[in-house]
This record gives structure tokens, C-alpha cells and sequence, in this order.
């Protein structure tokens, strides 16, 4: 019997100790909370509230936030679409946008009648290419993604294409020769105003090919969805109901991120819950779901999920805005 007590406390000295769980630490609170997002020339976690703009901090009292100044101001082609962002690039493209605004579209997901008829870019050595949609749909979307999804060192552009009388779909372009063309493409959802929003690519499942990653009718029964590239077909390999990554007449379509939770080498998803008063961490590793780690809130997510070490400890924490106003950080 003093042999098996001794093994047994052997053995619980040697396990490892279980991660704290997360907890979420507030750095202040804002009226007219609008934006939170990372300053891509000074690395830190920015926020944007009522025209203003606060850097978040970690010291030895804790968290706060203090006045800074905002993004540095980016020259905008003429014809891109309102609200919407330009894409730089590292490869073969250097920079891409959505143009050629229309109202063929009456959806309004993204809260004005306005979408994309075209993308336009301009490759590394400056040569402008496009590419021009139908009159049956439409870019029902605001950010255009570079993504290198065949590892090739060439980008491809990741989009939300919506049909008049399917919904919409993910939609992959990329340059070949001097041409802007379509790749591959999912099925649409099958139903007029059903939205779609990507929340990027990586090898979710760690089998050394890029998967792409959605949620499918984010504001009504959202689905967490998995596409592998196969050929032309961005084919569906896994759903999970119960996510959302937007609010309904948003123009924030960042309401997720991607890094690896768990130190395993394989990216994992963060993301809110449906009623966006929870926070998931999930995995995909193997091609199976596990929440990894989860997190309630007292008040549904209302802004990007941005990563950054803000305490500086070599771990990314998550920052993100709520309905209150208040500006919150989940510390790792």
C-alpha cells in the first residue's frame, strides 16, 4: 500500500499543472465604442471610439487605455467601393480593392444597398489587372483576403460572391499569365439573401494543406465551416452549428482570429458563439471539432477579435470590444 500511495504522488508531481481557464480583464470603457483593431506600423492594439483613438496598455497596475493617434492614412483608389479595404500584398500582387459599386443586390447585409461588381489589382510590377462579375451577382464584401493557399509563394484572393438566386458562395481569383481569373469556388448556400463571412485560411486539421474557414448565415444559425481546395471546388469538409462572426448591418468583418491556442503546431479558430456572449477557441486537428478553450462574457462581442501580446509575456492575448462599451482582454 505505501508502494502505490508513493507512485500515485509521483505521478501527480509529475503531471503537468492544467491551463488556468480565460479569463477576460477589462482596460477601460468607451461611449461610442466603433472600432478595435491592430496599427499595422506600430504593432500595438488600437481603438476607435466616438473619433477618437486609445493604444492598449499593460503595466504593472494593470491594464488601461490612453490617447494616441490614429492609422496612418492610406491613399484610396478613386473607384473603390465605399466602407471597403485595400489589400496589400508580398507576392505576385501588391495591392487589391473591390470597385464598380451597384444596388443589383437588395440585401444590405453590410449596412448599405452598395456591392462590388469587380476587384481590381495591381501586381508586383505594377501592371493593373480585374476581374468582372456577371449581372447575376455581386462581391457581397468588404475586405478582400491574400491568402497563398497551395503554397506556390503566389497570392489568391479569398471573396464572398453572392447570386442573385443561390446566395452566396467563397470565391477564390488568383493571376495567371497577365489575367486575373476565377480558381475555384463553393457551392452557393442555395437560398437569395443567405451571406456568408470567411474567416481565413490556414492547415486547420494539420494535414499540410490549407483549409479555409467560414460562417455560413452568421446571424441566423450560424455554421462554423471547413473547405478544402480540391480542383476548381472549394469542397465542404466539416459544419458545426452555434457560431457567429457578425452583426447583422456591420461593416466589421474581423469578429474572429486565427492563431494556435494550444502550442501544438496546428492553427486553431477563436471565435464567438451565436449569441456572441461566449468566446471558443477551437481546434481542428485531425479533421475532428474540440473547444480547446471557452470563455462567457457578461456582454455579447461587438468588434474584431484582434490578437497582440499586450503584457509582453511571449503569449498573444485576444482584445475585443462589447455592447457596453467596454474594452476587454483575455490575458494568456
Amino acid at each position: 500500500m505505501a508502494r502505490l500511495v508513493a507512485c500515485m504522488l509521483a505521478m501527480l508531481v509529475a503531471a503537468p499543472a492544467a491551463a488556468d481557464p480565460w479569463k477576460a480583464e477589462t482596460a477601460g470603457t468607451l461611449s461610442a465604442l466603433e472600432r478595435v483593431f491592430r496599427d499595422d506600423e506600430t504593432g500595438s492594439v488600437k481603438v476607435r471610439a466616438g473619433g477618437q483613438y486609445f493604444r492598449v496598455t499593460a503595466t504593472p497596475n494593470g491594464l488601461g487605455l490612453s490617447p494616441t493617434s490614429g492609422p496612418a492614412e492610406v491613399p484610396r483608389p478613386s473607384d473603390i467601393l465605399p466602407q471597403s479595404e485595400i489589400a496589400v500584398g508580398n507576392n505576385d500582387i501588391a495591392l487589391v480593392w473591390l470597385a464598380g459599386a451597384t444596388k443589383r443586390y437588395a440585401h444590405g447585409v453590410l449596412g448599405d444597398k452598395l456591392e462590388a461588381s469587380a476587384v481590381r489589382a495591381l501586381t508586383a510590377d505594377r501592371t493593373p489587372v480585374e476581374f468582372v462579375l456577371r449581372e447575376d451577382s455581386v462581391f457581397e464584401d468588404l475586405t478582400p483576403r491574400l491568402v497563398d493557399v497551395d503554397h506556390d509563394g503566389r497570392d489568391e484572393i479569398l471573396l464572398v460572391r453572392s447570386h442573385q438566386e443561390a446566395g452566396a458562395s467563397l470565391l477564390l481569383l488568383g493571376i495567371r499569365g497577365n489575367r486575373l481569373v476565377r480558381l475555384a469556388e463553393s457551392q452557393a448556400i442555395g437560398t437569395p439573401n443567405r451571406w456568408i463571412n470567411p474567416i481565413g485560411a490556414a492547415d486547420f486539421d494539420g494535414d499540410g494543406q490549407i483549409e479555409i474557414a467560414a460562417v455560413e448565415t452568421p446571424h441566423i444559425g450560424g455554421h462554423l465551416l471547413i473547405y478544402k481546395i480540391d480542383g476548381r471546388r472549394l469542397r465542404e469538409v466539416a459544419r458545426f452549428a452555434g457560431y457567429s462572426n457578425h452583426i447583422l448591418g456591420s461593416t466589421e468583418l474581423g469578429m474572429a482570429a486565427i492563431f494556435d491556442v494550444n502550442g501544438d503546431g496546428i492553427p486553431d479558430i477563436v471565435l464567438p458563439t451565436q449569441d456572441r456572449r461566449e468566446i471558443q477557441a477551437v481546434t481542428f486537428a485531425k479533421g475532428n471539432l474540440a473547444v480547446l478553450e471557452s470563455i462567457k462574457l457578461f456582454r455579447a462581442v461587438t468588434t474584431a477579435l484582434v490578437t497582440a501580446d499586450v503584457d509582453r509575456n511571449g503569449a498573444l492575448d485576444i482584445v475585443f470590444g462589447d455592447q457596453g462599451g467596454f474594452v476587454n482582454v483575455i490575458l494568456r
